[in-house]
């Protein structure tokens, strides 16, 4: 996000990780690269509270750059963006299913406005398992019935809830998403509309969310939901959020890309950090600086009912990736340039997370990561 810590922007209770900012000059820069309408939608959108929100979408305005996936409400948040180019009028439409409970935006009534936040793309989550482990499970219950007093709660016939957390009996034992109705129907919405009033309609997802036993494709909602857009009329559908490259999907001559990895990487050289970001590092959230926290970071976190873990971004998979260029023929993809880039992570702190060209083996590499499936 934009600004100078300054007015309403109070730091969040929670952030996605790194409370995110950078300084009102930054945009300038971001334009010179060449980007000319961006997503606000992530995970950070709210690390500095609505004040935080509200004065990066001023700074955008102010810099004339277009931007989508936030606002006062759910209309504004959810609403397309355009942009006039030379080769016709492009709309941009972002959301994102990576954020903290308090983030997405609310509707307004007649009788009441809405929330401010960033446009969700929510989703259900179930797992199934076998008839012996159900029954395990409902005798479970049953006991924390009997010792702790549990409440009883609304069972349906084809499901059983335990700890917030739903069960069903399958054949193959697994954990299954589904994107959220209301906001599948809310999104499409949305890309119906910019088709009717652009010539190109990009949309864009922010998505941490991956497989449980492969986190380099996709969760199975937003695989759902992107082949929904691209039908709905979206020329691509730009995946981001998993800071790693995942597959590309052509669908009917459309591209998804559902996830393109970092582009810049620089959430250690942030220079100021709330007291509870040194907190969740065991640090004294009174004293030391930023370096203290980022270094303590980079060692393994014990944390109770959690395996152990460290920041995540030591593999190189964090600090590689692609800049696709897309040729057009109609509304039809003609042809998908991929450029491979890399973040220098070998470089010290005050240098690594920005793009350079890569070359040789490392740009081989890259290109055979990303894979690329036509349906």
């Amino acid at each position: 996000m934009v600004h100078d810590y300054t007015g309403d922007a109070y730091p969040a209770a929670q952030s996605g990780g790194t409370y995110m900012r950078a300084d009102p000059h930054i945009i300038d820069e971001v334009k010179w690269m060449g980007f000319d309408i961006v997503s606000v939608a992530n995970n950070h959108s709210l690390d500095y509270m609505y004040g935080g929100l509200f004065k990066t979408k001023e700074h955008l305005d102010k810099a004339g750059l277009p931007h989508a996936g936030t606002g006062k409400d759910l209309a504004e948040a959810r609403a397309p963006t355009y942009m006039e180019t030379p080769k016709g009028r492009v709309a941009l439409i972002a959301a994102a299913s990576s954020f903290a409970p308090f983030g997405h935006a609310g509707a307004a009534r007649r009788d009441m406005q809405g929330r401010p936040g960033l446009n969700p793309m929510r989703y259900d989550t179930w797992y199934t398992v076998s008839e012996g482990t159900m029954r395990k499970l409902k005798e479970f219950y049953g006991d924390l019935q009997k010792e702790l007093r549990f409440p009883e709660v609304y069972q349906p016939e084809d499901a059983f809830h335990l700890l917030r957390n739903k069960f069903v009996v399958g054949e193959e034992t697994g954990v299954h998403t589904k994107p959220n109705k209301a906001d599948v129907d809310g999104n499409l919405e949305s890309i119906r509309e910019a088709v009717r009033q652009a010539d190109w309609v990009l949309f864009s997802l922010h998505s941490h969310e991956g497989l449980v036993d492969d986190s380099e494709r996709p969760a199975e909602f937003i695989e759902e939901f992107a082949r929904a857009a691209i039908d709905a009329g979206a020329h691509a559908v730009l995946g981001h959020g998993h800071h790693a490259m995942r597959g590309i999907e052509i669908r009917g001559g459309r591209p998804i890309f559902y996830s393109l990895g970092n582009f810049i990487f620089q959430n250690q050289t942030v220079q100021k950090m709330p007291s509870d970001f040194y907190e969740r590092y065991s640090l004294d959230p009174y004293s030391g600086t930023p370096s203290d926290a980022y270094d303590a970071r980079m060692k393994p976190q014990k944390r109770p009912g959690a395996p152990e873990s460290k920041w995540f971004a030591d593999d190189q998979k964090y600090w590689i990736s692609v800049v696709p260029h897309m040729d057009f023929e109609g509304d039809g993809l003609k042809e998908l340039r991929l450029h491979p880039i890399e973040l220098g992570q070998e470089k010290p702190r005050s240098q690594r997370g920005r793009p350079k060209f890569a070359k040789g083996e490392l740009a081989d590499k890259i290109l055979e990561i990303m894979t690329i499936v036509a349906l």
